[in-house]
């Protein structure tokens, strides 16, 4: 079972106005709920490939029974840690005559002490059903940037790979805990992960992903699709996932991962005809 952790979960209200207007009342219509955050999504992708996964972190009230349901209607069963606090919500607010979106964002809740004491002791729970763990995300309000590094600590004491996809002090603070996979927000320099203890780092550039691990470099791209509009991120980093638990060369985890998030929408649906389409299209240049 893979299971992903979201620490800042969230809920996504997507809506349409046939013409937004400021100060007055705007009527919508297409109104969707959506469980979101980036592990969420990781899991729902992973899903569709028929993986067995698990989406964990913290959820709170109202908004965090919708981000339950959501998941439970699509199949992915979930354990986060309740909190006092309401789970975010990301407002997205289409118009239909422009075209355009107006997105509002709620701040993330706070994690008190307990709540981050008894999150703890779940994830280690977790972890003997676990054969491997993604750490992927923003932080919510209280939480400790060292959080990444002691999660992916107890998935290495528990012989589990963790696969880390964040940015910041959370990065810096994981690195040297030796997760399988480090695919990082910025463009570090990625030799100073792999010093500090991570197995390989995927760089994503434009439309190319760059695979560096100690001793060999990979870039893989799909060059007719230079121009499309960016892959989904969250679709990438599922796709990378199974290689590692399957052991795969990097090569066929980078065809994979490719193919996957070009196949992918921004909602995290994969279009499974598209990615057997774009498999055999992926270019891989030879390690360096």
């Amino acid at each position: 079972m893979i299971v992903t952790i979201t620490l800042n979960a969230a809920l996504s209200v997507s809506c349409q106005t046939p013409r937004l207007r400021w100060d007055a009342t705007n009527q919508v219509s297409h109104v969707r709920h959506r469980a979101g955050g980036r592990g969420v999504a990781v899991a729902r992708v992973l899903h569709t490939f028929g993986h067995e996964v698990l989406a964990a972190g913290f959820a709170g009230g109202e908004t965090g029974e919708l981000i339950r349901a959501d998941l439970a209607q699509g199949g992915i069963p979930t354990a986060f840690t309740r909190i006092a606090s309401q789970s975010r919500r990301r407002t997205e607010i289409l118009d239909e005559s422009t075209g355009r979106h107006l997105r509002f964002s709620e701040p993330p809740p706070y994690i008190t002490t307990e709540e981050l004491g008894r999150f703890a002791a779940d994830y280690r729970r977790l972890l003997a059903d676990a054969t491997a763990v993604v750490l992927c995300g923003s932080l919510p309000a209280g939480m400790p940037s060292e959080i990444y590094a002691t999660l992916a600590t107890y998935a290495a004491e528990a012989g589990i790979p963790a696969i880390l996809a964040t940015g910041g002090p959370a990065l810096q603070h994981a690195a040297p805990r030796r997760p399988a996979l480090v695919i990082p927000d910025e463009t570090p320099d990625p030799h100073l992960l792999l010093t500090a203890g991570a197995g390989a780092v995927a760089l994503l550039t434009g439309h190319k992903v760059h695979i560096i691990t100690p001793d060999k470099q990979w870039q893989a791209a799909i060059p007719h699709l230079a121009a499309a509009p960016p892959w989904p991120r969250d679709a990438l980093v599922a796709g990378l996932v199974p290689g590692v638990l399957l052991n795969w060369s990097w090569p066929d985890r980078l065809r994979h991962a490719i193919a996957l998030a070009a196949a992918a929408t921004p909602a995290g649906e994969v279009d499974l005809t598209t990615y057997e389409h774009l498999i055999p299209k992926v270019r891989i240049d030879p390690p360096g």
